[in-house]
């Protein structure tokens, strides 16, 4: 172990604590808190953002208002095309055909010479990949609103759909919840097929290419799809076409006009209680052209809602640049920081309560989505932005009742009595937990030709499984709980064959390892059995000869690379806590990757993090959670700090375990 200078004080076996080094990170956290008492970091997403952005304003003819903002837009793009020409969906990712397609396509509308170094650059790299033709559905009706591809090109979204009864397989609410904000709106943009012409200069014919003479095309396989359904599903589709083609020429379509006035009614009552329709990006978007071309005025409230949400995603960068975030953090952001202030047990008090107050504040108190599959039971949880009231997830919510729970705030205990409800009541039929609804895996959704965003599905994962135990155990509950067990066997069935966990929501294997082994230590279990210890042994040979841990979001598209990439804050931070949940805090392992965490803090009390380590969709969309190389080690430290003092604070407090719910 080396010699940490900037540690304070020693165990009674001589092992030295970074106490130091600990309080610099709780001092850097507590100065990024905002007065209200929540914390939130800039989300980072990829290009596909700024150029859908920079698309939506040019499509509702705003580009001269907001021309200086879509500049900045522009700057970001130009530097963030790769060395090979294309554009990623993370840095030092391969280059994705439809962020490249639609970084050209902008860049050339707004006056780029196509003959210029990186527009030919980019031009060849989008051949390679395969062209237009290679891009996925959302891409393809975002060109077909400026003239580059035929609407007939782009796979049907009938608004009938929001029609369809919920006993029927193909409804609604068997999409995820964030596939249903995108669709529905994206269904009326499909019926009314607006279209405002690129001007000639700007059209993008040149990138068309047989998809069998582009060298690097390889087409994507959606998870969970199979060839007859997918044949069955592209005749109902080539159907859908037909039925579209002759009923508009006949200007018969009897549900038409009902569905798209449902449709509508769907996402403005969405729109209630929330930073626009999802408190996401692309529905945000999709509503505010939907709303263009039905005719809402610019003053309505639905209207400046979205237009409002939409700006309020910009950034602004270095070096005259704008980026654009997917989305806010806060909820999730705030729980964190709590969480993580108060395993490190410094003197927070008063930060602690008034972000706990802010979270408090925050709590669902109407019906959302989830509600058509899971009854009986109070509405309450909390989401993950500044405002969604339809849309609490199972994630924000155990982690918020964990920092409200650790904040011991008495005037949280009927709000934590009706999530932990909530919570137990989103179970699904295999014992895991997904992560806005209940039991939603209806496979045969993945093979309609519009899913090929590989998330047309909220299955229940491991990590989100795990941290609901961790959770029920920080409450007092155990193994002999009758929902247990069969959550414990989920994740056992989960394991890879190399003792890991594959991780949805964090990159990758190392997120969701750690997560299945803090998760069964808090809910009880005996962690010296041999598959729990393997999953250990996996952590500890993943080590970096730096001493941290890290993993490469390539992991997702080559499951060979599990566990290898460069080290990051977070990511070591993970796998100190798995270590510690073990048992392998006094490991060389464990050691180690403090070390690391030491030696590699800023003057600041910060950590550098330049590799992505949050994940949106698994080979589709990813994220950089600015504040993950903060607060996770601050809880990682303090994990660790406890289990090397046997005096752990946290799940053999007696204190804790009296108030159970």
């Amino acid at each position: 172990m080396a010699d940490l200078e900037n540690t304070e004080s020693v165990d009674a076996e001589g092992v030295r604590l970074p106490e130091l080094v600990l309080s610099r990170a709780v001092n850097a956290l507590l100065e990024l808190q905002n007065h209200d008492g929540h914390w939130v970091g800039e989300l980072e997403g990829d290009t596909i953002l700024s150029s859908e952005y920079v698309l939506c304003l040019y499509f509702m003819g705003w580009e001269e208002r907001d021309k200086d903002e879509i500049a900045q837009c522009l700057n970001f793009l130009r530097r963030q095309q790769n060395e090979k020409g294309g554009f990623s969906l993370y840095p030092g990712g391969p280059s994705d055909v439809s962020a490249s397609v639609k970084a050209y396509f902008v860049l050339k509308l707004f006056g780029d010479d196509p003959e210029a170094p990186h527009m030919t650059m980019a031009r060849k790299r989008i051949l390679r990949l395969g062209g237009i033709d290679a891009c996925n559905t959302f891409t393809k009706i975002t060109l077909a609103l400026f003239g580059q591809v035929e609407w007939r090109e782009c796979p049907a979204v009938p608004p009938e759909l929001i029609l369809f009864p919920r006993w029927f397989p193909f409804n609604i609410y068997e999409m995820s919840s964030w596939s249903r904000t995108i669709v529905i709106p994206i269904s009326i943009i499909w019926a009314k097929k607006p279209l405002r012409q690129a001007p000639a200069y700007a059209s993008i014919d040149e990138l068309r290419i047989p998809l069998d003479l582009a060298p690097d095309y390889q087409k994507r396989k959606v998870e969970g799809t199979s060839k007859s359904w997918q044949l069955f599903f592209s005749s109902i589709d080539k159907a859908a076409k037909l039925a579209e083609s002759v009923t508009g020429k006949l200007k018969v379509r009897p549900l038409r006009k009902l569905a798209i006035n449902r449709a509508m009614d769907w996402i403005k009552d969405r729109f209630e209680d929330s930073d626009g329709l999802g408190g996401i990006f692309p529905p945000i978007a999709n509503s505010l052209v939907a709303f263009r071309e039905l005719g809402v005025p610019e003053d309505d409230p639905h209207f400046r809602m979205a237009e409002r949400s939409l700006k309020g995603l910009r950034v602004k960068g270095d070096d005259n640049e704008i980026r654009i975030q997917p989305c806010h953090s806060p909820v999730w952001d705030t729980a964190i920081a709590v969480n993580s202030l108060v395993l490190a047990g410094h003197d927070t008090k008063d930060c602690v309560k008034n972000a706990s107050r802010w979270l408090l504040a925050r709590e669902v108190r109407n019906h959302g989505d989830w509600s058509h599959k899971v009854r009986d039971v109070e509405p309450t949880g909390w989401y993950f932005e500044y405002a969604n009231e339809h849309y609490p997830d199972v994630d924000d919510t155990i982690m918020v009742m964990m920092a409200l729970k650790r904040a011991e705030m008495p005037e949280a205990k009927p709000a934590l009595a009706r999530a932990m409800k909530w919570v137990r009541a989103m179970q699904s039929r295999d014992g895991g937990w997904g992560a806005f609804d209940r039991d939603n895996n209806r496979q045969l959704l993945t093979n309609v030709p519009f899913a090929d965003h590989n998330a047309m599905l909220d299955p229940p994962t491991s990590d989100i499984t795990a941290r609901t135990l961790e959770m029920m155990g920080l409450f007092g509950i155990g193994l002999d709980d009758p929902q247990v067990p069969a959550a414990i066997a989920f994740i056992r069935a989960d394991q890879e064959p190399e003792g890991c966990w594959y991780g949805r929501w964090g990159v990758n294997y190392i997120y969701g390892t750690w997560q299945v082994l803090r998760g069964l230590y808090e809910i009880g279990c005996n962690m010296n059995e041999a598959w729990i210890q393997r999953g250990a042994d996996w952590l500890e040979s993943i080590q970096n000869p730096d001493g941290g841990f890290g993993e490469s979001i390539a992991s997702y598209d080559d499951p060979s690379l599990k566990g290898v990439g460069p080290s990051t804050p977070s990511q070591t931070a993970w796998v100190l806590m798995g270590l510690a949940a073990t048992g392998r805090e006094n490991g060389t392992a464990a050691h180690r990757a403090v070390d690391y965490l030491c030696e590699t803090q800023l003057a600041d009390g910060t950590w550098e993090e330049e590799f992505w380590t949050g994940t949106g969709f698994p080979k589709v969309f990813y994220l950089r959670y600015y504040l993950y190389r903060l607060y996770f080690p601050i809880a990682a430290l303090a994990m660790w700090r406890d289990a090397i003092t046997g005096d752990s604070n946290d799940r053999e407090s007696e204190k804790r375990r009296e108030a159970t719910i």
